[in-house]
């Protein structure tokens, strides 16, 4: 499985399999259905990762997108040193190494474009994705109580960060 830069060309992919992702699990931000399904969003996500200071990475076989991985650096000059990290990898291909693959590219692009401090949430039920960044040098760094509301139930999310100092 391919891990690289998100091309242009993969707007319409991307978004199949973003919408796909949205159906399949209860662990990302938006539900099914809830996403935009206008390309042009997404061709802007991926202009912004060409000409900005963001990374969007992508996994598959040809026009096969099954996963991304997203890093969006902050703006403003206090924070500019991090980045926001947003995972998704499709059910079906989950376990096969794709994550760690993204990490290892992310690793590269922090030292590259000098970020210190990547952060990200991820639901406290999901110990799969918890293990993965924690096996990737993330960090616990607290809990967001009752952050988000899937299926009529408040649900927790561990506070993440990994830092290069």
């Amino acid at each position: 499985m391919v891990v690289r830069k998100a091309k242009l060309e993969d707007a319409n992919n991307l978004l199949s399999m973003l919408l796909a992702l949205d159906k399949e699990t209860k662990y990302m931000l938006l539900e099914p259905d809830e996403r935009n399904n206008d390309v042009s969003r997404v061709e802007g996500m991926i202009q912004q990762s060409i000409n900005g200071g963001n990374l969007l990475l992508v996994s598959g076989e040809g026009n096969n997108i099954v996963g991304f991985l997203s890093a969006q650096r902050g703006i403003l000059k206090r924070i500019n040193h991090t980045a926001y990290i947003v995972v998704g990898i499709r059910e079906f291909q989950r376990g096969k190494g794709i994550g760690s693959k993204f990490f290892s590219e992310l690793d590269l692009w922090a030292k590259e474009n000098s970020i210190i401090r990547l952060e990200l949430t991820v639901m406290c039920p999901n110990i799969v994705a918890k293990h993965l960044y924690e096996k990737n040098g993330f960090e616990v760094e607290g809990i967001k109580k009752k952050s988000m509301l899937v299926d009529g139930e408040y649900v927790d999310e561990f506070y993440m960060a990994k830092l290069y100092l």
